[in-house]
């Protein structure tokens, strides 16, 4: 099952762990026992702290495995076979229930530690999601702190039935003793504040104290996180104001085209984006957004954060990038994550052998309808012009598998639903007039990506799309104000030309910096350094 490299790589891996850590098996007679019964004895034989053990809870979901601290006895457990993304997870658990250390904040840790009472967490989850490993990660590691906490990863195509029962149609899906949590991703500082209802509070309290910044990046993408390592090493006080580190990386399957690396995903190289920016001296501040923008009477710049902190800056950097643009119809709202979805990779899965729409001829939208092909019964693409708009060996491989079926000149009117989930839509043939619907499971909108601008409207010049308007040094119309990235007016949105812009805005800002008077004695080293630095 695991090849001979992994294999390699995970016996180092393990030399990590420092206490010993049980894997509990909670078997049947699938196939899906056997294989995960195959992957237990492999891992376990590649370190003499991992040992097997049979479970003894007879009411757990089988096939599952259970990893158990010796020391501690907290236990996590992985409904399924836990390999694709979740391999990682697997690998993370059994680390961190042997004592090896958490890569997160220690006030997290003691935040975790002191949460009273017992609380049991079901992540439901789809192994080619890339979104869910992030979910799980933070319920297991808050279950390797804490005694009280147990999370189990529920492989949703293989647990079909409680799917259905319990109407998850969209991954990560978390229930709480019993009752839905969350749905979609969530970082461990946000599970707390919905656990913890002072978290917010205090969160707020600590970015209100902070003193003021020389550069303040808004956004944790590829732009901001190259801006946020140009800017630390003009040895300037930085910070990163983020809602969650990655932005639409995180959502990003395969990556073929960032220079000098032949493959990778979205997620691991935003791991090795925060990696690199966790390595200067750069005040990360995650969890977190933007509201709104001004210049203070002391020429400094306030950035407004949601729930009431302000934090001030000698210059800011918004690389806040784009989001997935929605339908804006009828029953789209309320039936989001009750069928209507925008990553076909997390919950392509969920619609195993039924039929599903795609709305969007573009590139992103029949690629997800040939990935959705091998899943789903039948495959409905709806474009609202009068041809597709994707390259033509995308539109070959789509016209020529059977179950996929291809309108034009079709306006989405509306999402239909039985209260509880998509039962279907309704659109209009755009040359007929005639309106018509179509019996489905799930929708999947692939119709582009929209400017995370909002809270910058009628404060910084921005084009009729929403875009950001910026100069050659990613200079805003508002002085000491810069931008990078899709949330600007650069034509190509491309991970590879973001992070050249998140520079060249981060140079622009400090090239700005430079030539302004020194602000409350905050930034002294900046003129100073001004000489001596190369641009």
């Amino acid at each position: 099952m695991l090849d001979a490299k992994m294999k390699t790589q995970l016996e180092a891996y393990l030399q990590n762990l420092k206490t010993p850590v049980e894997l509990v098996a909670y078997l049947d007679g699938q196939d899906k026992s056997w294989e995960l019964e195959i992957l237990m004895n492999e891992v376990s034989a590649l370190s003499p702290l991992v040992s097997l053990a049979q479970g003894e809870d007879h009411e757990a979901r089988r096939p599952a495995m259970g990893v158990r601290s010796v020391a501690s006895g907290t236990e996590m457990r992985f409904a399924g076979v836990p390999l694709g993304h979740e391999f990682t997870s697997l690998v993370l658990a059994v680390l961190h229930s042997g004592g090896h250390p958490m890569k997160i904040d220690k006030e997290l840790i003691e935040q975790v530690r002191n949460l009273d009472g017992e609380y049991r967490f079901e992540t439901y989850i789809s192994l080619s999601c890339q979104t869910c490993p992030e979910v799980v990660q933070a319920l297991n590691m808050m279950a390797a702190i804490n005694p009280q906490i147990r999370n189990e990863m529920i492989d949703g195509a293989m647990f079909q039935d409680e799917v259905e029962a319990r109407k998850v149609l969209a991954v990560p899906t978390v229930f709480m003793n019993g009752q839905q949590f969350s749905q979609g991703r969530i970082s461990l500082a946000d599970i707390l504040k919905k656990m913890d209802k002072n978290a917010g509070a205090r969160s707020l309290k600590k970015l209100a104290e902070k003193d003021i910044f020389d550069m303040l990046v808004v956004g944790g993408g590829p732009a901001g996180a190259s801006a946020a390592i140009y800017a630390a090493r003009k040895g300037i006080r930085t910070g990163v104001l983020a809602d969650k580190f990655g932005g639409q990386l995180l959502d990003t399957v395969s990556i073929e085209n960032f220079i000098s690396v032949n493959e990778t995903e979205g997620p691991k190289l935003v791991a090795n984006l925060e990696a690199h920016v966790g390595a200067y001296d750069v005040d990360i501040m995650a969890g977190h957004q933007a509201s709104g923008l001004s210049v203070a009477d002391d020429g400094s710049i306030e950035i407004s954060v949601e729930g009431g902190a302000v934090l001030r800056s000698r210059s800011v950097l918004l690389a806040t990038g784009a989001r997935w643009r929605e339908m804006n119809v009828p029953g789209e709202q309320e039936y989001r994550g009750k069928g209507v979805a925008y990553c076909p990779h997390c919950d392509g899965p969920l619609f195993k052998g039924k039929s599903v729409a795609v709305i969007g001829g573009g590139n992103s939208g029949i690629e997800a309808a040939i990935d959705l092909a091998g899943i789903t019964g039948h495959v409905t693409v709806l474009e609202f012009d009068n041809k597709l708009r994707a390259d033509e060996v995308l539109q070959r491989k789509a016209r020529s598998l059977k179950n996929v079926d291809i309108i034009t000149s079709a306006q989405t009117t509306e999402v239909l639903g039985d209260g509880d989930r998509v039962i279907g839509l309704a659109y209009t043939d755009r040359q007929s007039g005639e309106t018509k619907t179509i019996s489905l499971a799930g929708i999947f909108v692939q119709i582009g990506l929209v400017p995370n601008t909002e809270f910058l409207k009628g404060v910084v010049d921005l084009s009729p799309r929403g875009e950001i308007e910026i100069g050659a040094r990613g200079e805003t119309s508002v002085p000491g104000v810069f931008a990078a990235g899709d949330v600007t007016t650069t034509p190509f949105k491309q991970i590879v030309i973001a992070v050249g812009s998140g520079a060249t805005a981060a140079l622009g800002a400090f090239d700005y910096l430079i030539r302004q008077p020194v602000l409350e004695n905050s930034a002294e080293q900046v003129a100073n350094q001004g000489a001596n630095q190369a641009a």
